[in-house]
C-alpha cells in the first residue's frame, strides 16, 4: 500500500496558512475544522507544518498568551515529507523516528494533502482486516478431502 491509496480514500482537503498568520487565527482553523497541523505555505512553497505539539510548546514558553505570536515564530521548519508513492511501512518508520504525526505528501514540488498517523493506523488495520476476512474465507471454502500440509 502507497501513499496515494491512503490519499484516495481520505481525499485531499488541506488547509494551509501563511507564516505571518496570527497565531491565534490559526489556532481558530484548526480547531473549527477538528484538525491537527495547518501546513505553512508561503506563496506555492512548503515552508512548514503547525501541529499542536507546537501551539502547547508556544503557550508554555509564553505563560498561557498566544498575543502577538505570529505561526513562522513557532512553527516546524522544513518539516519531514513524503511522496505519493512512498510506502505505508516506509511512512510508520519515518513517522515513529521523527516522532511526527502528521506528513506533507508532495509530488514534484506540488503539495498533494497530508496524512497523519491516525490515516495510517486506519489503512494498516483495514488491509489486516481485509486479509484476515480473505483467509477465513479460503479456510471455509477449503476442498473436502484435501490434504492440509
Amino acid at each position: 500500500m502507497k501513499v496515494r491509496d491512503i490519499l484516495r480514500v481520505k481525499g485531499s482537503t488541506l488547509f494551509t496558512v501563511a507564516p505571518e498568520t496570527a497565531l491565534q487565527t490559526a489556532v481558530l482553523v484548526m480547531s473549527e475544522h477538528d484538525i491537527g497541523s495547518l501546513v505553512v505555505m508561503e506563496y506555492d512553497k512548503l515552508v512548514g507544518m503547525l501541529t499542536f505539539r507546537e501551539v502547547i510548546a508556544a503557550l508554555a514558553r509564553h505563560h498561557g498568551k498566544l498575543d502577538g505570536l505570529q505561526v513562522k515564530a513557532v512553527m516546524k521548519a522544513d518539516p519531514l515529507t513524503c511522496n505519493m508513492e512512498t510506502e505505508i511501512d516506509e511512512v510508520r518508520r519515518m513517522m515513529l523516528v521523527e516522532h511526527a504525526r502528521y506528513l506533507p505528501v508532495v509530488d514534484h514540488k506540488v503539495l498533494m494533502g497530508v496524512i497523519s498517523f491516525y490515516d495510517v493506523a486506519k489503512s494498516v488495520v483495514e488491509a489486516q482486516d481485509f486479509e484476515n476476512t480473505m483467509l477465513k474465507a479460503y479456510i471455509r471454502d477449503w476442498p473436502e478431502g484435501a490434504e492440509q500440509t
